[in-house]
Order: C-alpha cells, then sequence, then structure tokens
C-alpha cells in the first residue's frame, strides 16, 4: 500500500473516531477477513423449506441436574445412599416426580409451570456432549469447537438466513457470562463482524439497569452532526472496500447502529405490555422479575423480527447446595412457562425454535470435595437432559434415555453436535452446505460431526 493510501486510513479512522461513537460502533468487532457480499443481513433463501424461521436459545448456565428436573429414574431413588462408581454414594432425586399432559411426561415438582407444557416439549434425555469441563464444554456449546474462536451459533444462523428486519440486529445475546469464552460464545470469529451478537447486560447484573452502550450520540455531537459524520466517513469506507471486502462488516454495522436509535428502545420498552402479560412472566414479582423480564424481552425481539437470541441464568452448578435446587428452579420456571404460551398464542411458537439446556448434566453421585461428601452432584457429559419446544420439533416426545442410574446415554444419543444439525436442518440449513472459507480450508458449525435426528422432527 503506498503512502497516500495509508493517509487515507488515517484519516478516515479520525473522522470514524469523532462521529461513530454516538452510533454504537463499539459493537463492532474490527476489520474482520473474509469473504463478503453486499447486504449481509438481507433475508436469504435457506437450502430447503424451514420448519423454523428463528431460535431462542435459554441457556442455564452450570449444568442443570437432570435428576431434580426432567430425568425420572426410579431406580436411583431405590439405591439413594448405597455406592456409586465414584467416590461418594448414590443420591435419589431430592424432588418428587410425576406424569403430565397427555404426553405422559415426567417432570419433577420443582417446575409445576413448566409441568403444564409438557405437550408442547421435545425432551432429550440422551444428550451428550466432548468435556466435562466448563471452559471446553461452553465454548462448544456455542461455537460447535474448543480447539480455536469459531462463529457462534447465532453468527452462523445469521450468516445462513439474514434477518428479517433491517434496523434490529439479527441476534442478540442477554446477559452472557464473562467467563468460559465471554464474548467469544457470541462472537462472529472469521466470519464478518456484522454477525456477531448485539450485547445487552452482563451475567450477575440486573436487565433492568442494562443498557446498549453508545446507542445516542456523544462527545458533544447532535443527532444531524452524528449523521453528517457518518455521511463523511462512508464514501471513504466504500472507497476502501473497493479496495478490500474486509471492512465489509464495518460498514453495515454503522448504517445499522444509526437505525437502531429508534427501533431499539422502543422493542426493548416492557412499559408497552398489559398488566396481564407482566404478570405472566413474573415482572416485578421478585425470584422471576429478572429472568421474566428476559423472557418476555426474548418474545419482543423474535416478534421485531430478531433471527437469534439467547438469554441466560446462571447459578446451577451445584456441587454442593442441591437442597436448594428449587430455589433456581423458581427464577426460571414460571417465565420459560410464559414465554411458549406467549409465543403460542401470538402464533409464534410453529415457527420460533426454542432450546434450553445447559453445557452438561450430573451424575448420580454425591459430590465428595476435600474428602467430605456433600448434598451435590459432579459433571456428567456422558448423559443430560436438554428439550425443544416449537419451530417443527415433535410436541410431547421424550427421546433418548440414560442408563438406570443416570450415568450415561444408552438409547436415542444425541451428541452436541447431532443437535446444532438437527436445529440447522429445522431452520430449512443443511449443515454441510453451511460453510464458509477461511485459512485455505471450508468451516462449518459441526466441523465433521453432527447427524440431523430426524426421529424429534414433526
Amino acid at each position: 500500500m503506498t503512502n497516500n493510501s495509508s493517509q487515507t486510513i488515517v484519516s478516515r479512522r479520525d473522522c470514524l473516531k469523532a462521529g461513530s461513537m454516538g452510533l454504537g460502533s463499539l459493537m463492532v468487532s474490527g476489520f474482520v477477513p473474509g469473504r463478503s457480499d453486499a447486504g449481509l443481513l438481507a433475508p436469504k433463501q435457506p437450502h430447503f423449506t424451514p420448519k423454523a424461521k428463528r431460535v431462542i436459545f435459554l441457556f442455564i448456565n452450570g449444568g442443570p441436574s437432570q435428576f431434580e428436573s426432567f430425568d425420572y429414574k426410579p431406580d436411583l431413588a431405590a439405591r439413594s445412599g448405597k455406592k456409586g462408581i465414584g467416590k461418594g454414594k448414590l443420591l435419589g432425586p431430592l424432588w418428587k416426580f410425576a406424569q403430565h399432559g397427555e404426553s405422559g411426561m415426567w417432570v419433577s415438582e420443582a417446575f409445576p409451570h413448566l409441568a403444564k407444557q409438557t405437550d408442547r416439549l421435545c425432551m432429550l434425555n440422551g444428550m451428550q456432549t466432548s468435556s466435562r469441563a466448563h471452559p471446553i464444554a461452553i465454548p462448544m456449546l456455542h461455537t460447535g469447537e474448543f480447539q480455536f474462536v469459531r462463529p457462534s451459533f447465532g453468527s452462523w444462523v445469521l450468516y445462513g438466513l439474514g434477518t428479517e428486519n433491517q434496523d434490529l440486529p439479527g441476534f442478540f445475546t442477554v446477559k452472557p457470562t464473562r467467563t468460559f469464552g465471554g464474548p467469544a460464545n457470541y462472537g462472529s470469529a472469521f466470519l464478518p463482524s456484522t454477525f456477531q451478537a448485539t450485547r445487552l447486560g452482563w451475567d450477575g447484573q440486573a436487565i433492568k439497569s442494562a443498557s446498549i452502550r453508545n446507542l445516542t450520540p456523544n462527545h458533544g455531537l447532535t443527532p444531524n452532526a452524528a449523521r453528517g459524520t457518518l455521511e463523511l466517513a462512508q464514501p471513504m469506507n466504500q472507497r476502501l472496500l473497493g479496495q478490500t471486502e474486509d471492512v465489509r462488516g464495518v460498514i453495515d454495522s454503522l448504517e445499522l447502529s444509526e437505525r437502531m436509535q429508534q427501533a431499539v428502545p422502543n422493542v426493548l420498552d416492557l412499559g408497552r405490555e398489559t398488566k396481564e402479560t407482566l404478570d405472566m412472566y413474573g415482572v416485578d414479582a421478585g425470584a422471576t422479575d429478572d429472568f421474566g423480564r428476559q423472557c418476555l424481552l426474548a418474545r419482543r425481539l423474535v416478534e421485531s423480527g430478531v433471527r437469534f437470541v439467547e438469554v441466560s441464568n446462571s447459578g446451577w452448578d451445584h456441587h454442593s447446595g442441591l437442597d436448594k435446587f428449587n430455589t433456581k428452579a423458581e427464577q426460571i420456571d414460571k417465565p420459560i412457562a410464559a414465554l411458549l404460551t406467549d409465543l403460542a398464542r401470538r402464533g409464534l411458537l410453529e415457527d420460533t425454535l426454542v432450546l434450553w439446556t445447559g453445557e452438561f448434566g450430573r451424575t448420580p453421585d454425591t459430590q465428595v470435595l476435600d474428602g467430605k461428601e456433600t448434598i451435590g452432584r459432579d459433571h456428567n457429559a456422558e448423559g443430560y437432559t436438554a428439550w425443544l419446544a416449537g419451530g417443527g420439533v415433535h410436541a410431547g416426545l421424550t427421546h433418548g434415555a440414560t442408563d438406570e442410574l443416570g450415568y450415561k446415554a444408552v438409547e436415542g444419543v444425541v451428541h452436541l453436535h447431532d443437535l446444532h444439525a438437527t436445529m440447522l436442518h429445522l431452520l430449512g440449513l443443511d449443515h454441510t452446505k453451511l460453510v464458509y472459507r477461511y485459512g485455505g480450508r471450508d468451516f462449518r458449525l459441526t466441523n465433521i460431526h453432527g447427524n440431523v435426528i430426524h426421529d424429534i422432527i414433526a
């Protein structure tokens, strides 16, 4: 590059620094190498007719125990206190189970509201993943791999389908974790930065106080002045685009950030909801308030055309304190049941795919810490539970099973790669064809793995 062109880049950056701070430019990760085309967020045709158009991912951070939630193990209850295969003793379920709905699905008494939704759920009791360590399992859940940074699941969906509302980001993450992958869990990696998530809040921060930074002009700029600066900078970006496609994500994100200034506050305003709806989600009702707000925001976002929304709830790593499991369940039970009901009554559930899962599950043995047995369970990647709802899945189905004590999935095994492949299939995307060439090879969410589980598709 000549000295003249280098000076042009410096002046362009100066303009961006002056004018874009109030236009959401911090959502842009920078110049991302890779191939991109005009209109990156424009709606795209799937590979085949989809059953689902959008995704809500409910991430239950820490590895929730299937034995206290959705995997009924009467043999474990009968043998509680006897020697297991680990250091501790077998620990029977701490909450009673009962069958619910026409499907007769088993749910523990810790989830009384979700128990009424069983005929909408597709329960996956034979889940497996590749690691029982949080720093590996959480990135794998979000990106399909852990060996180096890969695009997140939401980024792949946005890359494959685009978005339905050009005034909003196509991918939102609400209160993500800062650890075990952190921003990489919702980043676009080598995909153009247009496909990364817009973050709202952090884990540990009350959602009521969360906001999207730099959404309105600052540094003394009026809206008109900020727009004028952007109008000056973007032609320079377009000239640079003639030399390299690497800035396409920057151009798209700067334009989107201005359009977001009016659209985002409207969609995030829960004051537009009726009292009946707020009460149904548990907003302003103690334990359910925070996650209820997250679930309601998820519904408002997908209803407004956002393609992929992730909401998170942490604190499920019960190496001890499992006897307080019901207090964690209380935070999410009513809000999630309300989300499913609300989506259904608005005609959105049939083409909205909802995923509930942690990064792995728990063992049937008690946890032994510092030589002492606790009321807790260790990590288990060999057999755990997730569930899907809406979006073309077989409602009321219980698929797969672990062995009689719950150590390992033995029937209807669904590996994490299979789950990703199946969810992409429901969105009309062939996971073997949704590829992006980078570093001399084609990458995909499922790498060289993954099989679509047709038995769970309606």
